[in-house]
């Protein structure tokens, strides 16, 4: 029976790291799978190097792609989208927006119509159909000012 080439038991082990990964994910195996499947190119490339010339390629690819990985991909992944700092914050998200009172500002309190609900608002007494500019949130409450 003929031996298998080596480069396929190095991409046979990128496989199974990969797998790993995606079963117990966590971003690590990922990139050691990398350095295996690539492993397995350089042997595919230059079949006459040594087991240990395989390792030690091994273990500089790993450590190479989870370089790659932390200094390079990982900060971009990591870096706060304009937006995600008011993701769970609805009405902070309205501020500087514009709306249109449903129920009358009377004594600090009144309702705007925010897409198809109804928000509470505060603000200086206005009548019904007026334009208010949100500048500030208290709790549930819109704080708003009459629109310029």
């Amino acid at each position: 029976m003929e031996q298998i080439a080596l480069h396929y038991l190095w991409w046979i082990l990128a496989l199974v790291l990969i797998a790993i990964e995606v079963i117990l994910p966590g971003y690590f195996m990922l990139w050691i799978g990398i350095a295996a499947g690539i492993t397995g190119v350089v042997v595919l490339v230059l079949p006459e190097l040594s087991i240990l010339g395989q390792a030690l390629a091994f273990v500089v690819l790993a450590f190479l792609s989870c370089a790659v990985y932390w200094y390079g991909l990982r900060p971009r992944l990591m870096r706060d989208e304009p937006g995600d700092a008011l993701l769970n914050r609805r009405g902070e998200q309205k501020i500087g927006q514009r709306y249109v009172l449903a129920e009358a500002i009377v004594h600090g309190r009144g309702k705007a119509k925010v897409g198809d609900g109804l928000w509470l608002v505060s603000g200086p007494d206005l009548p019904v159909g007026a334009m208010v500019e949100v500048v500030g949130v208290d709790g549930t409450t819109l704080v708003v000012k009459v629109a310029d």
